[in-house]
This record gives C-alpha cells, structure tokens and sequence, in this order.
C-alpha cells in the first residue's frame, strides 16, 4: 500500500502545501500570536494562529482529496482537524509540521520557515515534501522519495505539481563535503553541545548560524550532518530522510542503532511527540560514528538541571 500513498501525496498535496504557504505569507502580515505551550524554549513555545489555520487546511486535505489517506495514522504538531477521523495506530504515518520555524515566523526573524509533511513506516521515512513560502521571489521546493531528491525554486505560473517533476534530481553520489553539523534541543546547553562538536575536529553550528531550514541546507550541502536531543516527529523525520539519501544514517548515539520511529514519547512542555534521547544523523558514517562517541554519556533527558552535558 505504501507506494499508492507515496503516490497519492506526491500528486495531491504539492498544490495544498502551496495554498498553505500563500495563506502563511497573508497572516504574518498581522498580529497572530498564540500562548499555550510551556517548554521553556523560545522556538519550541512559539504559536501563532497561522499553525493552527495550516494544520486545519492540510488535515481537511488529507481528509477529502484521496481515501487512502483514512487507512494513515496522522502525527500532527497542532491538535485541529478532523484527527479523529484517521486511525489511532496503523503501518503508516503521516506527519505534519504546519508551519517549522514558527518563532521565526512569529518574530519576522528571517525568511526560513517551511510548510512540511512526510511518510514514514515505524523504521523508514518514504516521502518528504516541504514547500518554503519565502525563500526566493515565489517559495522553494524540496521533495525526497525513493531514489530521487529535488530543491529548487517554486513558479506559480504552473502548477506545484509540475514544478516539482521538472526541477533536477541532485546528485545523491556526492554527498556534502562540508564539515558543518548542525547542533540543537540540548536547551540552554546547545551552545556548549555544539562547542563541543567542534572540538572534534567537525563544525558545531546552531540554527541561528544557517541561512535556511536544517533539511533544506543539508540537501544542499551546506550542513552535513546532525546531533539532536529528543528531536520531535514531525520534523526531524525529514533531515533523517535526506542523510540516508546520500547514504548515511541517522541512529541514537547511545547504542548506535538507526532511528527507528515506533518508540516516541508525548513531551508535557512542549505538547508534542519527540524520539527518546539524544539522535545523530549525518552523510559520512566516520562522522555519524565520532558524533556517537562524543554523546554517547550525555544526559538522555531534555530537562534535566544544571549546566552539564553529562548524566
């Protein structure tokens, strides 16, 4: 069945994405913020109208276009839509990000915030689409399925669909040669989390030193790689997707075994699923494997007290 959902998705939610992104464009023009969520993280916490407007226009989408949507589980960041409608447990999962980047998006803090869903069974991730509003005069795309990975510039003179079949495929033999590792979710120990990457000779860099979205930089080679605590299940899925793409791997450091996505817990904070533990993802598996080392004895909880990194 996963290939009549890949192909489902792949047809009838480019268009969705776009509208979304259209809709994202208006309301950030207005006052939209939202409380509610209590992390103690800035970017986490962020909450605007806009992801709750999104989420009901993707969920209604996934709802009404295809029928073999219902037979989905649907991990979604924000709690509207018809969920109720769509299996509690099944094969696959559909994960939805209405807005990735929320606090930037709230706070006009640069243009690198995306609209995104993904397929994924609990060990693999099977399609990622991701439509970025801002970037460029129109928005950007980037789709991940089977063997073929595309970014590029969106045109609405035509429809997203075909957009996205003629961008060009990148080239998956040549992985990013850069050294950069993107750093995130240790709270207020990120900066020394990624101080510390650095020290082994790779680059930690944090999310305010990259120009675009994690997974959009890492299809370009400007990242490549990840060290991340307790990333959540809506996002993360697609930076994994993307590495094992170019042949790499995304695994928990503290065993070494590839992230699989049927053991996830419901942060309280944060009100949303996340991986247990600290999980590493990178091109080049001897980076993959330092990135192992390095954490492998950090503290597994996201909030524990204190400055250090080590539990």
């Amino acid at each position: 069945m996963q290939e009549f959902v890949i192909t489902a998705l792949s047809v009838q939610m480019p268009n969705v994405l776009r509208w979304a992104g259209g809709i994202a464009r208006l309301l950030r023009l207005y006052n939209i913020r939202l409380e509610g969520k209590q992390s103690g993280s800035a970017g986490t916490d962020a909450l605007t109208l806009a992801d709750l407007s999104l989420q009901e226009l993707i969920v209604s989408a996934l709802r009404d276009t295809d029928p073999i949507f219902r037979y989905c589980r649907i991990d979604a960041e924000e709690s509207v839509g018809d969920l109720t409608l769509f299996p509690s447990d099944a094969p696959l999962t559909i994960g939805i990000d209405p807005i990735d980047g929320t606090r930037i998006y709230r706070d006009h803090d640069g243009d690198g915030y995306g609209v995104m869903l993904h397929l994924r069974s609990k060990s693999s991730v099977l399609y990622s689409l991701v439509f970025v509003p801002e970037l460029g005069p129109h928005g950007a795309w980037l789709e991940a399925t089977g063997d073929r990975l595309v970014c590029g510039p969106d045109d609405p003179s035509r429809s997203a669909l075909d957009v996205l079949r003629s961008l060009p495929a990148l080239d998956l033999g040549s992985p990013p040669t850069t050294k950069k590792i993107y750093v995130n979710g240790f709270q207020h120990r990120t900066t020394e989390a990624a101080r510390r990457v650095s020290q082994t000779g790779l680059t930690g860099v944090l999310l305010s030193d990259l120009p675009g979205r994690p997974y959009e930089q890492l299809a370009r080679g400007v990242v490549q790689g990840a060290l991340l605590h307790s990333p959540n299940v809506y996002d993360f899925p697609v930076i994994a997707h993307v590495a094992r793409l170019y042949g790499g791997d995304a695994v928990f450091v503290d065993s070494g075994e590839p992230v699989e996505f049927d053991n996830v817990w419901l942060d309280p904070k944060a009100r949303m699923l996340r991986l247990p533990g600290i999980v590493a993802c990178s091109t080049n598996h001897d980076d993959l494997q330092t990135l192992c080392n390095l954490a492998r004895n950090w503290h597994p909880d996201r909030y524990q007290d204190g400055e250090s990194l080590e539990g």
